[in-house]
């Protein structure tokens, strides 16, 4: 044996007795006739699992992040640019969570561009270093054509065969169902999924001075997809325009952009103050909500929202409420609802319906990279 692996041996052999000693006192101290022996044990025990636990709470939570992003989009209006801001406010939070993929759904190819942008401008240290790279994949570019394997869904199921994690599903759900439909086994592995969706009966999407009111595009672009979620019972977090019209990002909350050096920055202030003239012009109020960066707050600050939990949750087919749209107003379209008064359904969720005040502020400071 080399002097080295002797080394070693000794040192493994030191760390085990060590350890067997440790135990022997705790099971001593169980003896009866100890009267001071729980106590003792309590306090050694606690002195062993505390650096455990310790990083237990540290440790970021591994995320698959899906996205419709558009922001930047060639388009003769601009396009929105609340994907973008999350994709952001999620690389500076490398405490609370760890983009595992990247993956786009519509749009597939621009998606994937303007994503490998951010990436590559915002994934990197407080000292400005790049961090390790996070994997972009092309997904669905209908977002309606559940079943249909491709690029993301592939990655995705990969990554849950090694590991359990939730999703963050910011677009239509069509990747993630595609997984669960073709991989029925694997819809243990999904911790959760937080999208951008759903709605209590009778609640409008009326942004800003509510002269219009929008539709829950997430959910109409591909109904299905969701009965196929819901249908498996994964666990759905649903954080849609309810509780995303608490907050507001107006001009001067992004005016620190424009004076920033960064091109990154630069870039991104550009498209914000694009998308809030077409606010200013559909809405009638010169801001915009970012709906996306709500279903991150579930993952990184869940103590700012207000929610209805283990609600049921039902497609319910009523006419069209949306005044804006390709789809006539009036003609029948479904409605992702959830309302505890409904009892012929097995789907629950939890539903956030309120942001609490201060989380607009982690948006911004967000941003900042603060």
């Amino acid at each position: 044996m080399t002097a080295k692996a002797q080394k070693i041996t000794q040192r493994t052999q030191s760390d085990s007795f060590i350890f067997c000693r440790a135990l022997r006192v705790i099971f001593c101290a169980f003896a009866p006739g100890r009267r001071f022996g729980k106590n003792l044990a309590m306090k050694f025990l606690f002195l062993l699992l505390c650096p455990t636990l310790l990083l237990a709470q540290t440790k970021p939570r591994r995320v698959w992040f899906d996205t419709d992003i558009m922001i930047g989009m060639p388009s003769p209006n601009p396009r929105e640019v609340d994907d973008g801001v999350t994709l952001i406010m999620a690389l500076r939070q490398p405490d609370k969570i760890e983009l595992v993929g990247v993956s786009t759904v519509t749009y597939v190819d621009y998606g994937a561009e303007v994503s490998q942008k951010l990436l590559g401008w915002y994934n990197r240290d407080a000292s400005g270093k790049p961090r390790k790279a996070i994997p972009l994949y092309k997904g669905s570019n209908t977002g309606q054509d559940t079943g249909v394997e491709n690029d993301a869904t592939r990655a995705l199921a990969d990554a849950l065969r090694k590991e359990k994690m939730p999703i963050l599903a910011l677009g239509p759900v069509t990747n993630v169902a595609t997984v669960v439909k073709n991989h029925p086994e694997l819809a243990s592995q999904i911790e959760e999924v937080i999208v951008c969706a759903g709605r209590t009966p009778g609640f409008p999407f009326r942004p800003g001075l509510e002269k219009v009111t929008v539709g829950d595009y997430n959910f109409e672009r591909d109904p299905e997809a969701f009965r196929v979620l819901f249908d498996a019972g994964i666990k759905m977090v649903l954080s849609g325009f309810e509780c995303s019209a608490y907050t507001l990002l107006g001009k001067t909350d992004i005016e620190f952009m424009e004076k920033s050096s960064f091109e990154g920055d630069q870039w991104v202030y550009a498209q914000l103050r694009s998308w809030q003239g077409r606010a200013l012009k559909l809405f009638g109020i010169e801001g915009f909500i970012p709906y996306d960066v709500t279903p991150l707050g579930y993952l990184t600050h869940p103590d700012y929202f207000k929610y209805y939990r283990d609600i049921p949750v039902k497609i319910n087919r009523k006419p069209n409420d949306a005044t804006i749209g390709s789809l006539p107003n009036g003609q029948e379209k479904p409605f992702l609802e959830a309302s505890y008064e409904y009892k012929d359904t097995k789907w629950r969720a939890i539903y956030a319906y309120k942001t609490l005040p201060g989380f607009e502020e982690i948006v911004i400071e967000s941003l900042k990279g603060k």
